[in-house]
């Protein structure tokens, strides 16, 4: 009998039974009730401060709730963490953490799914074999990459421009045309120009949308928060592998194609360099070898971490000049001053950014209110530590809140208000953490910094970005958000610049 149970715990499939449906959600609910009596007796303790949490602080994206209200309700308090009992005693100290919920398990049972058993850079536990992986894709983005980057960058982002000024005069949701061109950036960059006369992004770009849609869905989370769900049938989870098979399939296809032409020495892209890395040996001893499956999750985390991201931020940007016309036209006098007036050919070369001082300041301002995530990834404890007078074990999943951080009023003056001109000021840039801390800093950093400048650049010296009609999109997020801050569905006119704004009217 203990020999079948081990058998039953350890399948890998759901089970699938006529009939199961309805009673599969009545033990669904059975169990989200007995986690939430769990968590509400504490019988999952957290970093606590010697206040009361307000109630939506007690919040979290697992569970659907508002998490930009929790994150804000947060403040200052950068640390939350959780583990299967503290032991330990509590302290107060002088920088006391709010909690940030983390009920999954360290590699929790979707992220296995995405990952094909091959730990991804995101939540892999740390290790030689995790650092060697981490080192081989960083090095094809900075090493690799390094010559074509900014060119890539900025041809795509002409082509880019050049679209929105075949649109000007209507309304545009450029959200969308935004991870358009960040997903054709890193599918260049990854893939190379071949998928460009292929016209494979737009199917690469559908492809990434039905897995971060999947993904974050409450029906996937809530297998993450109570893994023994995963034996249940569950439609979330099935359409989740589907969408992981396209995934693959596309990733795999490029791979093939890539081996097939591959040649010594040589390499025209991120997946070039990286098949050639892991076939020479690991010269690093005990970190395990390097196989074409960890260039395929490289490739994955890649697609999937550089496309929404980017252009999530680009498009607060958008939202917060929206709101600030005086900024942006701050912004297009700097940029008239460096380049001339009406001089769209002409371009600031990335390395000389400096020139552009408001435009580097307005986008760490976006950076601090809107991080690329609110919650950096999560970090787990190898030896018993401490952080400001708090005791942690061994084992311990810790969440850094970004976003509390950034509303920090001991270290940011008016932390609320959208205002650039705080990071003219010396020293201020190094107190932001948009991109994360630690090992698990944001591997895309750079191209991320590298998109920011130069596809804002371009964009505010070829347009005036008015909203349309009398009504401002909202700054507050979607209430119901995973990972990253969404806003709410806007729309943007895109005046030429030298138009004025009676003839944008006319012209519609």
């Amino acid at each position: 009998m203990v020999k079948k149970w081990a058998d039953f715990a350890g399948r890998p499939e759901p089970l699938t039974c006529k009939g199961w449906g309805n009673f599969s959600f009545l033990i669904f609910f059975f169990f989200l009730e007995m986690g939430s009596c769990y968590v509400a007796q504490a019988g999952l303790e957290f970093l606590v401060s010697s206040d009361p949490p307000t109630s939506a602080s007690s919040g979290s994206h697992l569970w659907g709730l508002p998490q930009s209200r929790s994150l804000e309700a947060v403040g200052g308090h950068i640390l939350g963490g959780g583990s299967r009992g503290w032991g330990g005693r509590r302290r107060s100290g002088p920088w006391p953490p709010w909690p940030v919920p983390t009920l999954q398990p360290p590699t929790p049972p979707a992220d296995k799914l995405v990952s094909k058993n091959y730990p991804g850079l995101s939540l892999g536990d740390y290790s030689l074999l995790w650092k060697a992986h981490k080192k081989l894709t960083r090095s094809a983005l900075l090493l690799g990459m390094r010559d074509s980057m900014e060119p890539v960058v900025e041809q795509l982002t002409q082509e880019f421009c050049e679209r929105m000024r075949a649109q000007a005069g209507t309304p545009v949701a450029i959200e969308e045309e935004f991870s358009l061109l960040t997903c054709s950036i890193i599918c260049h960059l990854t893939f190379g120009d071949k998928i460009k006369e292929d016209n494979l992004v737009p199917a690469y770009y559908k492809c990434i949308q039905e897995v971060l849609k999947t993904w974050s869905h409450w029906s996937i989370q809530i297998v993450d928060v109570i893994p023994f769900l995963r034996f249940f049938p569950n439609p979330g989870l099935r359409r989740l592998k589907q969408a992981i098979e396209k995934r693959d399939h596309i990733v795999e296809k490029q791979l093939r194609q890539h081996k097939e032409s591959l040649v010594a020495g040589q390499w025209r892209d991120m997946m070039d360099y990286m098949l050639q890395v892991v076939a020479q040996p690991s010269m690093e001893e005990g970190s395990g070898q390097l196989l074409e499956g960890h260039v395929h999750m490289a490739a994955v985390d890649l697609l999937i971490g550089g496309t929404e991201t980017t252009a999530n931020t680009l498009s607060w940007a958008v939202v917060f000049l929206l709101h600030h016309p005086e900024i942006q036209q701050r912004l297009q006098e700097e940029l008239d001053h460096e380049l001339g007036p009406s001089a769209s050919s002409s371009r600031v070369p990335y390395k000389d950014r400096a020139r552009l001082p408001l435009l580097n300041a307005t986008i760490a301002e976006v950076l601090r209110l809107r991080p690329v995530v609110p919650l950096a990834l999560p970090h787990r404890t190898t030896r018993p530590s401490s952080i400001s007078g708090y005791d942690i074990p061994e084992g311990t999943v810790i969440i850094p809140n970004l976003q509390g951080a950034h509303l920090d009023e001991m270290v940011w003056e008016r932390p609320h208000e959208f205002w650039p001109d705080r990071f003219l000021e010396p020293g201020k840039n190094s107190r932001a953490l948009a991109f994360g801390c630690g090992a698990r800093v944001c591997l895309g950093e750079p191209l991320a910094r590298l998109e920011l400048f130069v596809v804002l650049t371009r964009l505010l010296q070829a347009f005036t970005l008015l909203p349309p009609g009398d009504a401002l999109p909202s700054l507050q997020p979607l209430p119901h958000c995973s990972v990253i801050l969404k806003m709410q569905p806007f729309q943007v006119w895109l005046q030429p610049r030298g138009l004025g704004v009676h003839s944008l009217g006319q012209s519609q």
